[in-house]
């Protein structure tokens, strides 16, 4: 079994993130001809042309966006692995804002284990909805942004992972042909409430909003006491509830994209650690 050497998707990563050869060449320190037959070599590797121009900025093909999403997967797996074993002394503070339907289920996760990690970073972290993450000019107050997005190809090169929507409840839940659908969802402008009124408008069914709320633990408690069902993103599903398998009257809701953004455009070693961590534990 081949190993493709990490150098190389190193460089590649590199090269996409900071829009051309020449760029990356004084990131990596090393010359521009040497990047380039990096990138050849990777290339020839995996035996597909990855990239539509060279830019700047570099446009990737449907094969070099599969690569970049899971070099950026082994490099921060990579790099995690390192960090376990060296003490770091890095120090410094990173604004991350992370989508309200993660915060309550992802982020305890990620910010226990980095603090572990990192006990000299300081996090400051946000939760609000993806399109208020987003949105100008408030992203840019943030070193780092973890989002949804409806079509997962909009993420562009920050798309880090898609994730399955499906239909949560608490498991004694009954449907009722001629009876809307009782929903719980979060305010206009979630990804998760978008989504799952456009399918069920599309299919014809019936619906009623009985609870809003843009909190998952409030989402939660709503249906635990029977008020409805609601879309969630598989991989943030809490314990206590129930995925809903499809069917006619609960339609199959696809999928979304997850990016990772770094609006503040701040390059420290502090953000660079965040967001290979973030990037290695969704």
């Amino acid at each position: 079994m081949r190993n493709i050497p990490s150098d190389l998707l190193r460089a590649f990563v590199t090269v996409v993130e900071s829009g051309g050869y020449t760029a990356a060449a004084d990131v990596l320190g090393r010359s521009q001809p040497a990047v380039s037959l990096q990138i050849k070599r990777l290339q020839d590797f995996v035996g597909q042309k990855l990239m539509e121009r060279v830019g700047p900025p570099v446009e990737l093909n449907s094969h070099g966006r599969v690569l970049y999403r899971y070099a950026k997967q082994i490099l921060a797996l990579n790099d995690r692995l390192l960090a376990e074993f060296q003490t770091t002394a890095v120090i410094g503070r990173v604004h991350f804002g992370i989508p309200s339907e993660f915060a309550t289920t992802v982020l305890p996760k990620i910010v226990g284990q980095f603090a572990r990690a990192y006990p000299n970073i300081t996090l400051e972290v946000t939760s609000a909805l993806s399109k208020a993450l987003l949105s100008e000019p408030q992203r840019n107050q943030f070193d780092l942004v973890l989002a949804l997005h409806d079509r997962p190809e909009t993420a562009g090169n920050a798309l880090v992972k898609e994730e399955e929507l499906v239909w949560v409840g608490n498991g004694r839940e009954s449907l009722a042909e001629n009876s809307p659908i009782p929903l719980i969802v979060a305010p206009d402008g979630c990804v998760y409430r978008g989504r799952a009124l456009a399918r069920l408008r599309t299919e014809g069914l019936s619906w009623r909003v009985t609870y809003t709320n843009p909190d998952l633990s409030g989402i939660t408690a709503a249906i635990n006491e029977g008020l409805g069902i609601t879309p969630l993103a598989r991989s943030t599903v809490p314990e206590n509830l129930s995925v809903l398998k499809p069917s006619p009257l609960l339609p199959s809701l696809g999928t979304v994209g997850v990016s990772l953004t770094r609006p503040s455009n701040n390059q420290s070693e502090a953000v660079g650690l965040l967001a290979d961590f973030v990037a290695s534990s969704i």
